[in-house]
Formats: structure tokens, sequence, C-alpha cells
């Protein structure tokens, strides 16, 4: 999702960032400039938090920020979201990346959507 100069990119049923081949993370432009690779998450020839990276190059090509929205009760996924922090090179860029829990984010939204949250998905304040 892309709201002005900021792109988000939310996981609510999904249990990972994903994980892809090496490979495919490398034919991005500007990899080496944003990322230390030697900080990635590596697994063999696999790169793990595929869409946070592919996300921290998109904000920084555009110039905007990256924003992760995820549920607090999933550590490994916020985790893995610092992790890729660590490994951008830039604090310039570092400064636009953020996480937002969905419970963060539920204290401020209408009661009927609270309730719907809380329903489906147990997401509370």
């Amino acid at each position: 999702m892309k709201l002005g100069d900021l792109m988000v990119e939310a996981k609510l049923t999904e249990t990972d960032f994903q994980t892809a081949p090496a490979r495919m993370i490398e034919r991005y432009r500007d990899l080496d400039e944003v990322f230390d690779r030697e900080d990635l998450m590596m697994s063999g020839d696999a790169i793990r938090g595929y869409q946070l990276i592919r996300g921290v190059l998109a904000a920084y090509a555009t110039g905007g920020s990256f924003c992760i929205l995820c549920d607090a009760r999933r550590p490994d996924l916020i985790e893995n979201w610092y992790a890729v922090m660590r490994a951008v090179r830039s604090c310039v860029l570092r400064c636009r990346l953020q996480l937002l829990t969905w419970q963060e984010l539920t204290a401020v939204l209408p009661k009927s959507l609270q309730k719907f949250l809380a329903a489906k998905y147990g997401i509370t304040q």
C-alpha cells in the first residue's frame, strides 16, 4: 500500500516475510549501496526477509519511507525487521524505516473496526 511517500507492508495472517534465492535479491539495483550484504539474513543460498529488503530498496529509490505493519504477538517478525534495518548502510534511510503493530493502530481505529479485528484476529489494544 502507498500513501503519499509512505509505503506500507502489512502482515495480518501471513507467517513470514518470505525467503527467496539470493540470486533474486542480487538483481536489484542499489543493493550494495543500500545494504551491507554480509549483514543480511542468509540461510544457505537463500535470503530471509525478501519482502522487507524489497520494500527498503523501494523507499531508497523513491526517496520515501517504508513501514511494516505486523502483529505484536509475533516477535520473530519484528526481529526480522530489525535485522534487515541493521543491514542498511545509511542512517538517513534507516530513519525513514518504521514499524507499527496492529495493536498500536487498533487504539486509534473506530470501535466497529476494533471489534472486527478482535473477533476475527484476536487483535486488541
